[in-house]
């Protein structure tokens, strides 16, 4: 449905070194960083994905938000070791890894704000 999606971070550099550690565990890495002077608007931007960038973070300068971002793991393993590397990465628990059956019962997710409170989310909707 959606084709990519952008969220402003008020610390550029620390959100892509955030972003890069706690989505390399999902197969997501920086594909695409744009200055200020490509983008236009005066302000950089970093593409995440796996094939394509789909992901982008913008600086803003300033704390917007916060928005709830989920990202497809391929399996329960994938989302315990993003959140492991997201914590790892200055990331503030949200929710740990751990079924969410009131979503339904093979839903398995974990949570975690980034450095401007964005909620991130991994989740797996295959069973165990």
């Amino acid at each position: 449905m959606l084709d990519h999606i952008g969220i402003p971070v008020s610390g550029y550099n620390a959100a892509k070194a955030f972003y890069g550690k706690a989505l390399a565990p999902l197969g997501i890495t920086m594909i695409m960083d744009l200055s200020a002077e490509i983008t236009g608007d005066g302000n950089a931007a970093a593409g995440f994905g796996r094939e394509r960038p789909q992901f982008w973070i913008g600086e803003s300068g300033k704390k917007i938000g916060p928005t709830h971002v989920a990202f497809t793991a391929e399996s329960r393993a994938e989302v315990d070791a993003f959140y492991k590397a997201a914590i790892a990465a200055g990331g503030k628990d949200n929710g740990a890894p751990g079924l969410r059956p009131h979503y339904h019962e093979n839903y398995y997710g974990a949570f975690v704000l980034d450095p401007d409170g964005h909620n991130i989310e991994a989740v797996c909707h295959k069973p165990a």
